[in-house]
Order: structure tokens, then sequence, then C-alpha cells
């Protein structure tokens, strides 16, 4: 067990018996963490079932999905509260820690690996530190992380004085009440994280169901389109969207069709790709974003979709490039969501094997919730 960095206290081995054998429906150690504007519960691999299947059905009971309320368990009934990461020490060797991001759907009993979080990923480098995974330096720490789902890499810049994680501090991100620590996120290898190229296509616009639409991959396969293109302004609040059933069935067409042209195949069961709607800025950003999950529409804009976007309005052939108000300087652009803004720097170059990027970077914060103890509900009784 690793002493915790609060001056040697340790946490107890829940779930562990006398003879060695472990009961997880014991409990086991859960550090609630918000990262970004996400919230999500992060576990040391080992303290998890090792299959994955059992280990799925665990974070279901933890979470208390499937159940619209998430009422017997953690989660907190949206998707953006309703996530888990899964930390481990290094497997290859070149990073410190392995991440794994796995989304429990809220009122179906699935878990989903099938993407990234960069917000959830905002917390990893601070619980590295948290479970002694990583030695926190006598300043600031950079903790290097493996994305599993992807297999790319982040590098996460966070306050450590006094050799310890300091959450306070004075910045503020949009979507987030008050301030806290920054933490600096710079990615590499973000470009075809999912499908291979920066434009899975190999178009920069592609016609699905009658519209323009550019399918691109930094980060987060995403579909991009104008909102105007869909019958909206781009500017609605995501519980009107969300109530807009004719629009509802047109973006489910649009992702899947999309998602073909993508290589992705069928995804009727999955959460990526997300789909986009752009609109020009109307609060001197760069462009105006509305994302979906991608049926519930984000109430701001996740970390790599963000990146995903500020890629893809580069390309002068791209839909929304013609929307967007670029910085003439080149530095980050400024991304408009429901609830504020999202700066993301994204620069582009050319490369061996076609366009990709050279780097991406977003300004994050992180405030660890709770650490202890979390206890699963009980296996619903067999049914004859």
């Amino acid at each position: 067990m690793t002493a915790e960095h609060d001056g040697g206290a340790r946490l107890p081995d829940a779930g562990q018996d006398p003879g060695g054998a472990r009961n997880y429906d014991d409990g086991v150690r859960c550090l609630l963490m918000r990262g970004g504007t996400s919230k999500g519960a992060y576990f040391l691999a080992d303290d998890l079932p090792p299959d994955p299947a059992e280990r799925d059905d665990f974070l279901l009971r933890i979470m208390g999905s499937p159940d619209p309320r998430q009422i017997d368990g953690i989660g907190g009934a949206h998707p953006l509260t309703s996530k888990v990461a899964v930390v481990s020490p290094s497997a290859d060797g070149t990073t410190d820690v392995d991440y794994l991001f796995l989304q429990v759907a809220v009122d179906e009993p699935t878990v989903s690996d099938s993407q990234n979080c960069g917000n959830i990923l905002a917390g990893i480098g601070p619980f590295a530190v948290e479970r002694g995974l990583v030695p926190a330096q006598e300043s600031t720490t950079a903790v290097r992380i493996r994305m599993v789902n992807s297999d790319s890499i982040a590098t996460a810049t966070f306050a450590t004085p006094g050799g310890r994680v300091d959450y306070r501090g004075a910045a503020a991100i949009d979507g987030v009440p008050g301030t806290a620590a920054p933490v600096t996120l710079d990615f590499a290898d973000t470009a075809g994280s999912s499908t291979g190229a920066l434009l899975p296509t190999g178009n920069t616009k592609d016609v699905v169901d009658g519209i323009e639409v550019t399918c691109v991959d930094n980060g987060m396969p995403s579909v991009l389109m104008r909102a105007s293109d869909v019958g909206v302004s781009g500017t609605e609040s995501p519980p009107d969207l969300e109530a807009n059933t004719e629009l509802a069935g047109r973006l489910a067409r649009i992702r899947l069709a999309a998602a073909e042209l993508m290589g992705m195949g069928d995804v009727s069961g999955k959460t990526v790709p997300k789909l986009v709607l752009l609109a020009p800025p109307r609060r001197g950003g760069t462009v105006t974003t509305r994302s979906f999950l991608p049926v519930r529409c984000h109430t701001s804009i996740g970390v790599l979709g963000g990146t995903t976007v500020a890629a893809g309005i580069q390309l002068p052939d791209a839909v929304g490039h013609e929307l967007a108000q670029l910085p003439a300087d080149g530095g980050p652009l400024r991304l408009e969501h429901p609830t504020g803004y999202l700066d993301v720097g994204a620069e582009l170059e050319q490369g061996p094997a076609g366009l990709t990027t050279r780097s991406s970077t977003v300004l994050r914060t992180a405030r660890k919730l709770f650490d202890g103890t979390v206890f699963p509900r009980e296996h619903p009784p067999a049914t004859i």
C-alpha cells in the first residue's frame, strides 16, 4: 500500500480478507475528482477486478447504472459526471503512467473505452502523485501520460509546492464556478488518434445526408457541420437542442453515415464520433460550438473535442473555416460554447504521411473532491 502525500496517512486496504483473497464488493479505494468540466471516479488498476467484463460490471454498480438518476451510486446522472479513470504505472517505460478512460452510460448497462476524455485527463497527474506513482517535485511536477484508449501521449504540468499537490489557485475555466490551480495539458500524436488520420475520409469536405461536413480527428473523431445547415442557429441552449426531436433524428443519421466514411463501421452502440455544430462567433471568440455526446448536448465542449475543432477550422476548405475569426497572430483559438470559452492551441504541419498536428495545448483545472472507499450496490436478484 502506497502512503498518501498527507504526512504519511494511509488508507485502509478495503476488501482484503486475512487469507489474501479480494472481495471487491467489500469496497475499493476511490478518489472522486473534478477534471476540467467533467467529474469522475479515479482508481488504481490494481484496485479493480483484472478481468475487463468483471471490472465493467463492478463499475456499473459503483456508478449506479443503469438508472437515469444513478441514485444508488456515485454517478451524477449525466454523461459528464459518469466517468471513470483507471491508472497504472507505465507499461512501456517511455511514460510515467497509463490512463484508461471509461465512459459509464447513465441509463444503459454499458461501459465504453472507445474514446479518450481530456477533461478527466486533467486530474491524472495529480492522482498519480496522490497515489505515489510519481514523485512530486518541489515547485511544479510534469507527468507524462499514455492515453491507453488511443495510444497517444499527453504531459500534464501542475503546481506541487513543497512536494504536495496544491489544488488552490487563481485559474478560472468556463463551465466551472470559482478558481483553482492550473493544469497545462500538452498533447502529442493526437492527429488520427482513433482513425489513423487527421482527415479520416481523405477529404476536407464530404456530403452526408445532403449537407457538407468535415470529418476530423485530432484526439476525438468528430463531424463538423454548419448549424444553419441543420436548421438551427447554433446558439441555442443544450436543453433546447436536446428537445428538438427532428434535429436529433437527423444528427443520428449523419453520425452513422459519417462514421462509415471515416472507416469506423457501425457506431450505433458507441460514443464516437462526436458531432459539432458550428456558427459565427457571438462574443469575440473564434467560432461558436455546440457539441453532442453523441445524443446529449455538451454544456461546454470536451478538451479533445476542442483540439479537434481547432485543427479542423484552420483548414481553408473545411466546413466552419469561413465562419471562424482566426487569430491573426497564430495564438490560441477561443472556442465559444454554452457556458463560456475554451482556449485551444493547435499547430498544423505537413508531415511525411500527410497533414498532421505539431502540437495541441489546453489549460484546465482539477480538484480533489473526496478520497476513500466506495461500495458497489448488490447484484440484482436472479430471475427464474
